[in-house]
C-alpha cells in the first residue's frame, strides 16, 4: 500500500457525525488519514465538489468526494457486498432503525451533556474547537462564535432549562437499558457491528463518550456501554470479556429482548417527535413548494422551523429536520419490500418496542441524493 491508496477523511474528533464514518473505516480496515476542515485543501479542493462545508467528507484515492456519513458508509457497503447489513428481515429493520435514531434521535442528550456542564467540559471543548482551525489572528474570536452557535443549537433541538431534567432522566434510562444489553453481547445484533452500531456511535462517542462529564458518567454508571464505545473505535473485534464469543450476527434473525427494551425507552420521544416533525415539514412543503432538486438540508431558521410534541406531560419544541426522514426512508424501503410473512414478524417486533407508527410516518415529498446533496424530488 502506498500513500496513493489512502483515503482522506475530513472530520473533527469532537464531531458527532464524524464518529460514525470514522468507526466504519476503522472496523472495515480501510486506510485513511484524518484532516480537519481547517486545512487549506478542504476549502480549495474539497468544498467545491462536496457542496456543503459539513463533515464528515471523504476523498477517495482517485479524487472522488463523498459528503456525509451515510453516503460514505453506503459507498463502501455497495462495493463490498454489504458486510454490515444483516440479511434477516427483523435484523435489517433494527439495524436501519438504530442508524436513524443514533444519527438524529439522540441530539438532545448529546447537546445537553456537552453544553450544560461548563465547569467540567468547557476547557476540553474549547481546545477541540480552537485547534480544528488554522492558526490565524482571528482564530480565538472565531472559536467563540462557533461555540456560541452550537450552544444555541442545543436550544433549537429542545434543550431548555425546563426540559433539562426530563432529557437527563430519559437518557439515564436508555443508558441503563443499553448497558444491560451489552452484558449479553458486544454489539447490537451479536458478535460484529451492523449499520445501526455505527449510527448509534455518533452521539455516544464524540459527545457522550468523550466530553469529560458525560464520559465519566458513562464509565461509572454504564461500563459496558463505555467498552462498546471503545470497541467501535478498534479494528479488531475486541471482546476479551465474552468467553463464548461468536463472530457473526445472531442466528435465526434473532433480536434480543434486551435490545427491544432499549428501543422502548427511545420510542418515548423518538416516535412523537418524528410524528410532529413530519406534520411540520409537510405543512412547510405545502406552503413553500420547493422545486425538485433543491437542497432539503438547510440552516436553522431557513427551513421548516420547530415542531412541538408532548413527552411525559411536558411540551418539547425542537427543530424539524428533513434529514431524519431521508434516513427513515431506508427503514421504510426495507419494510415495504418485505414479503407478507416477514412483514408480520416485523410488525410484531415493532409493536413490542412501541414503534409501530414509524413505517407510516412519511413526508409528502421524498428526499433523494444528487451531486453530494440531499434534495427534494
Amino acid at each position: 500500500m502506498t500513500t496513493k491508496d489512502v483515503y482522506r477523511l475530513y472530520a473533527i474528533t469532537h464531531s458527532l457525525y464524524s464518529g460514525r464514518a470514522r468507526s466504519y473505516l476503522i472496523k472495515q480496515g480501510i486506510p485513511f488519514r484524518e484532516l480537519s476542515t481547517g486545512h487549506e485543501s478542504f476549502k480549495a479542493e474539497v468544498l467545491p465538489r462536496g457542496k456543503l462545508p459539513t463533515i464528515p467528507t471523504l476523498v477517495t484515492p482517485s479524487g472522488d468526494v463523498i459528503r456525509d456519513g451515510a453516503a460514505i458508509i453506503e459507498h463502501f457497503e455497495a462495493a463490498g457486498g454489504r458486510p454490515c447489513q444483516p440479511t434477516g428481515p427483523r435484523q435489517q429493520i433494527i439495524s436501519a432503525l438504530f442508524d436513524v435514531i443514533g444519527t438524529d434521535g439522540l441530539l438532545r442528550p448529546a447537546m445537553h451533556f456537552r453544553w450544560n456542564f461548563s465547569r467540567d467540559n468547557l476547557d476540553f471543548i474549547r481546545y477541540h474547537f480552537l485547534y480544528s482551525q488554522r492558526d490565524l489572528p482571528q482564530r480565538e474570536e472565531k472559536t467563540e462564535q462557533m461555540m456560541g452557535r452550537m450552544r444555541h443549537a442545543a436550544q433549537l433541538f429542545g434543550v431548555t432549562e425546563q426540559s433539562q431534567e426530563l432529557v437527563e432522566g430519559l437518557y439515564l434510562e436508555y443508558l441503563d437499558a443499553l448497558n444491560a444489553h451489552f452484558e449479553q453481547y458486544p454489539y447490537l445484533l451479536g458478535w460484529r457491528p451492523c449499520i445501526g452500531d455505527f449510527g448509534l456511535l455518533a452521539p455516544m462517542y464524540a459527545h457522550l463518550g468523550r466530553d469529560p462529564y458525560p464520559a465519566r458518567l458513562m464509565q461509572q454508571r454504564a461500563t459496558r456501554v463505555y467498552r462498546w464505545v471503545e470497541r467501535m473505535n478498534r479494528a479488531d473485534q475486541d471482546v476479551p470479556e465474552y468467553f463464548q464469543a461468536g463472530t457473526d450476527f445472531l442466528g435465526d434473525d434473532e433480536v434480543p429482548a434486551t435490545l427491544l427494551a432499549v428501543l422502548r425507552v427511545l420510542a418515548e420521544d423518538f416516535v412523537p417527535e418524528t410524528r410532529a416533525a413530519a406534520g411540520r415539514i409537510n405543512a412547510w412543503l405545502a406552503q413553500t413548494q420547493p422545486e425538485a432538486g433543491v437542497s432539503a438540508v438547510t440552516r436553522p431558521g431557513s427551513g421548516p422551523g420547530n415542531a412541538e410534541f408532548s413527552l411525559r406531560g411536558q411540551t418539547i419544541s425542537a427543530l424539524a429536520q428533513p434529514y431524519r426522514f431521508y434516513l427513515l426512508q431506508r427503514v421504510q424501503a426495507i419494510y415495504t419490500g418485505l414479503a407478507s410473512q416477514d412483514r408480520a414478524l416485523v410488525d410484531d417486533m415493532l409493536a413490542a418496542c412501541n414503534m409501530s407508527e414509524l413505517p407510516g410516518i412519511t413526508l409528502d415529498r421524498r428526499i433523494a441524493r444528487a451531486d453530494n446533496l440531499e434534495v427534494w424530488t
